[in-house]
């Protein structure tokens, strides 16, 4: 692992998946998968893993063309953030899926537990292997959090939902300990319906958050964000869930400031956290120059110390346009440059 410098840069998660592997109208057409979803993939399933490895190798000679300094395997081997793993799990029917709400308020075809949850094997410690294979840079992997799976799975089993998202807890604690153990430097966790769903989440699902993490040694993160930008519109003018994780164990917390134009002040609350600060738009392609990316990045200097933030995009990339992409991590990577410069 290389030193990190000033204001290192990063991906929150994915990065753009190429055209010759997965189709991208499909993806783009549909909520966000929480079952299996194996036709989107364009190549044959004997091939698949081949290509997915290949296309993953590209998306880290992305990154490290751009500049970035943490680097993630770009999720290309997911149909989704969360259901990879989701699906991986005992105590599931994938096959015979439920039904559940998603955050734009549509049902959407979800995991149905039907047993105990729980995690017979490693799911991400070969995709970490093959990253810290890959690059001599730091890296980072991410597992969707417990409370957010919680909310994408029809509970056929447990008395209720909050023994749901402890018995994805467990799960998920095995996983980051066994990543940080295979060579991860940072393990980011994904529970975007905290934001979604703010009264369930301080029920029950900082519990189960700080369960996942309990025990843990190594840095990590929490991502909470609006939704994926392609798929959810309407994007509120601040968290309806944010200063509640300052009491959580994770190092880091991740947040969206571009597209929304996010009070910064609430970073008062979070003054023990590393932020990793969400300073590309991915609603837009358009990629903005590096001068605006260090003026959202600026923004933060009022409230905490540019020794505590980490500059990224808002959310995945999953859904932009691969140029689009590209540009937009080179204007990542010239933004903290002109920050750093600044600083001296």
């Amino acid at each position: 692992m290389s030193a990190l410098p000033l204001l290192p840069t990063s991906l929150v998660g994915s990065y753009v998946q190429p055209d010759w592997l997965i189709d991208r109208d499909k993806l783009s057409s549909r909520l966000p998968p929480r079952v299996r979803a194996k036709e989107l993939w364009r190549v044959a399933p004997e091939f698949l893993a081949q290509a997915q490895d290949d296309a993953t190798l590209l998306a880290i000679r992305a990154q490290e063309r751009a500049g970035l300094d943490i680097l993630t395997d770009g999720e290309i081997r997911r149909e989704s953030y969360s259901n990879h793993f989701a699906t991986a799990l005992d105590g599931v029917d994938v096959d015979n899926p439920g039904t559940a709400i998603d955050r734009t308020g549509h049902p959407n075809p979800v995991p149905r537990i039907v047993g105990p949850i729980a995690r017979s094997a490693p799911i991400e410690v070969r995709h970490l292997q093959f990253l810290r294979a890959a690059t001599d840079r730091t890296v980072k992997m991410t597992v969707p959090g417990p409370f957010t799976m919680s909310q994408q799975a029809q509970n056929d089993h447990y008395p209720d939902a909050e023994a749901a998202a402890m018995g994805y807890a467990a799960a998920v604690n095995a996983e980051i300990r066994d990543l940080f153990a295979a060579g991860a430097d940072v393990v980011q966790i994904d529970e975007p319906y905290m934001q979604a769903r703010p009264d369930a989440a301080r029920a029950y699902g900082l519990a189960a958050l700080d369960a996942a993490l309990d025990g843990v040694e190594g840095t990590t993160a929490v991502h909470i964000c609006f939704g994926y930008a392609a798929i959810v519109h309407e994007r509120p003018e601040g968290y309806s869930f944010l200063p509640e994780l300052a009491g959580c164990s994770a190092d880091q917390i991740s947040i969206e400031t571009a597209q929304s134009g996010l009070d910064l002040g609430v970073l008062a609350d979070l003054a023990d956290k590393t932020i990793v600060l969400g300073v590309i738009d991915l609603s837009d392609p358009a990629v903005e120059s590096p001068e605006t990316v260090a003026a959202r990045g600026r923004r933060a200097f009022a409230h905490t110390t540019p020794e505590r933030i980490v500059l990224a995009t808002d959310c995945g990339m999953k859904y932009l346009p691969r140029a689009s992409a590209e540009g937009k991590l080179a204007s990542l990577a010239g933004g903290a440059a002109l920050l750093r410069a600044e600083l001296g």
